[in-house]
């Protein structure tokens, strides 16, 4: 899993977090994950947010002037662990730059052989490649949302408002506001990614 600088961890989120998997933290995440009870395998970036990393704790340190987010460093180190599934806690915070940025890395290219979930502060996101099956409670929230280019082909199995093999568009809102109408859902398309982002139900 990776940890990013942006926010505090919430107990819910923390909570996902698989026994005994690596922990990745990015910068300032050091300090959430300390935080937070989770033992960290590596830090990775600038650490100019935050103080030096605990002893015994491997550093992956970048200069400050680079190229690519902490994050994307983070998300880079992590898939050294070859994950089937990659779990990326972090939140808005006050730089909507950087969370625009942060959707677009989690469904980078990359990624593309790992199972990626992510929450943000009290957000959930699933990327869907091919097909994901979604639980949830009936009447939760999702939205569907393209990145990287149409969708193709999707179809939505579950959700009260189907999909029968549409393309979503970048820049539509056709898939926005969806709700569950079972406890499981399934979200398949032909080609391209998709963000499952479920806000927090009330």
């Amino acid at each position: 899993m990776v940890v990013s600088g942006a926010t505090a961890l919430r107990d819910a989120a923390v909570a996902l977090v698989p026994s005994g998997a690596p922990v990745v933290v990015a910068d300032a995440g050091v300090d959430h994950a300390r935080a937070a009870g989770l033992e960290i395998t590596l830090a990775v970036g600038d650490f100019d947010s935050v103080a030096e990393p605990p002893e015994g704790v491997e550093v992956e340190r970048h200069p400050a002037e680079k190229d690519a987010t902490d994050l994307e460093l983070a998300l880079d180190a992590a898939l050294a662990f070859d994950p089937g599934r990659l779990l990326v806690l972090s939140g808005v915070g006050s730089r909507l730059d950087h969370f625009a940025v942060e959707l677009g890395l989690i469904a980078s290219p990359r990624l593309a052989e790992v199972e990626v979930d992510a929450v943000f502060d009290a957000t959930t996101v699933n990327v869907v490649r091919s097909e994901r099956r979604l639980a949830g409670r009936v009447a939760d929230l999702v939205s569907l949302v393209p990145v990287h280019g149409p969708a193709v082909g999707v179809r939505t199995e579950g959700l009260r408002y189907a999909l029968r093999g549409e393309t979503l568009e970048p820049g539509s809102s056709r898939g926005t506001s969806n709700l569950f109408a079972e406890p499981e859902a399934m979200v398949s398309l032909e080609h391209g990614v998709l963000l499952a982002i479920r806000p927090p139900s009330g």
